[in-house]
């Protein structure tokens, strides 16, 4: 088991996008693969393992890095994916950890981070749109599960969710 006590959290750079791309892509089908029919991921695995150059640029969007290579990212938004921002209301966005790399403490960093950085901009409740398989995690740092939701990904492709919450 590799130590992560040398894991740093920074901002995500445009530079990044490969090795994102590379992390979704191999970890998403093996994260998702017990809580979703293979009918859903053959159709969503390749959407949603794409990094977002945009998500990039904010600012707000953060990789943890250990020895050199990029063991997860996630990060925040006040608008809502695809939609607008609401006063004191921010939105977590397209958290992964590296599959090889789970329950060792790689996303708590990540969202300890999007905790500090949300609070110090004025943020006083985060929203997300959880995967089944992540709802444990999100749960263990706090949120609530506000109930079963479908996000778009595609004209035609739904992907099946969990709104979740949690206060500042």
């Amino acid at each position: 088991m590799q130590d992560i006590t040398d894991l740093t959290v920074r901002t995500a750079r445009r530079e990044d996008l490969a090795a994102l791309d590379a992390l979704f892509a191999r970890s998403y089908p093996v994260l998702l693969k017990a809580d979703y029919p293979a009918s859903v991921l053959v159709t969503a695995v390749p959407l949603i393992s794409r990094a977002q150059p945009r998500l990039l640029a904010t600012g707000t969007y953060y990789v943890a890095e250990l020895d050199g290579r990029i063991a997860g990212a996630g990060g925040w938004t006040k608008a809502r994916p695809g939609g607008r921002a609401r006063r004191g209301v921010a939105h977590i966005r397209h958290f992964a950890t590296d599959a090889a790399l789970t329950r060792r403490g790689v996303g708590r960093a990540l969202m300890l981070r999007v905790f500090e950085a949300a609070r110090r901009a004025g943020i006083g409740r985060l929203h997300c749109m959880s995967t089944r398989s992540a709802v444990p995690f999100y749960a263990a740092m706090g949120f609530e599960t506000l109930g079963e939701r479908s996000v778009p990904l595609a004209p035609g492709i739904d992907f099946p969710a969990v709104a979740m919450t949690r206060r500042l």
